[in-house]
């Protein structure tokens, strides 16, 4: 079988863009070499989403559990655990080879969101002798929150959004390297009206414990503090491997990101991409931002393949 069009990953933007393909009726494969869902999944599941259109808030996994469910519902085949290995040009197809079998298609876009990513550490003695016995990168559900001393590490949305989360069931803290988070302002409001803690304008020396963690060792302007803790939740960006892009032969930017037009066309003939693994001038990663680039991959590969007498 040859595929209208085979989308390389299904994160928001990559379920969208199987979305909008199916409504021009293409043959759609999505590609997942992970499970469905991206970082909504992986990174933040129980993080309350707030700034995308329709929800007032939605939860991380609700969000990508009813993206995959409409991409289901149009009849997108959905692979997941499939790692993408090569794209080769073809007879006039495009040939995507992958950790399974190699699947032929007449356009391709790529969505695969940071890639390979892991979170970042700090680098704290005790970090590593603790993670998974105190310390962790990914908020567990709020009923295993309840009556723990929660401390969350990051400046970030996603730091301000879980700190609100744990805020209401228990007691916690959020410490911040510097002096104001570059959170939206919206969260940053929210967190003056919560009974979050906040330590400004520290870093940590030591988290401290015998069998699991007990408390934290902070320098805060060249002051010593010591703060209890059941749970440090570390959440102060991801470390991503995109080489992969390399392999692909894709002009990348400066920033080692795909380098797009306005149409979410690449270098190479027939491939576009959309979200986070696309750079240009202005670009603002967001969710609603990869999902519209979506929408705009997905109606050039239509273009590009059907060749509509309006094109």
């Amino acid at each position: 079988m040859i595929y209208d069009v085979i989308i390389v990953g299904a994160g928001p933007a990559g379920l969208t863009a199987g979305i909008y393909a199916r409504s021009k009726m293409m043959s759609t494969l999505i590609l997942e070499s992970g499970k469905v869902g991206g970082q909504l999944v992986t990174l933040y599941p129980e993080k309350g989403v707030h700034n995308f259109p329709g929800f007032e808030s939605v939860q991380a996994r609700k969000l990508s559990d009813k993206l995959y469910a409409q991409a289901e519902s149009l009849e997108c085949d959905i692979h997941e655990n499939e790692q993408v290995d090569e794209i080769k040009d073809g007879d006039q197809i495009l040939e995507v080879v992958t950790s399974k079998t190699v699947y032929q298609a007449r356009s391709v876009i790529i969505a695969i969101g940071m890639g390979q990513f892991f979170p970042k550490k700090m680098g704290a003695p005790g970090e590593e002798e603790f993670t998974d016995k105190g310390i962790t990168y990914i908020l567990p559900v709020k009923e295993d929150l309840v009556g723990k001393k929660v401390v969350m590490f990051g400046g970030g949305n996603s730091a301000i959004e879980m700190a609100l989360i744990a805020d209401s069931v228990t007691d916690t803290t959020i410490v911040h390297r510097r002096p104001e988070f570059r959170a939206d302002e919206i969260n940053v409001k929210n967190l003056d009206n919560s009974n979050v803690c906040r330590i400004m304008s520290a870093t940590v020396k030591s988290f401290n414990g015998k069998d699991h963690l007990e408390s934290i060792t902070l320098d805060q302007n060249g002051q010593e503090l010591q703060i209890p803790a059941d749970l440090a939740v570390i959440n102060i960006g991801i470390l991503a491997n995109l080489d992969v892009l390399k392999r692909w032969g894709l002009e990348l930017t400066e920033n080692g990101l795909i380098k797009v037009g306005y149409d979410m066309s690449t270098n190479r003939h027939g491939i576009f991409a959309c979200g986070d693994a696309v750079d240009y001038p202005g670009k603002y990663k967001q969710i609603i931002t990869g999902c519209g680039e979506a929408a705009t991959a997905s109606v050039m590969a239509y273009k590009f393949v059907k060749k509509p007498y309006w094109a």
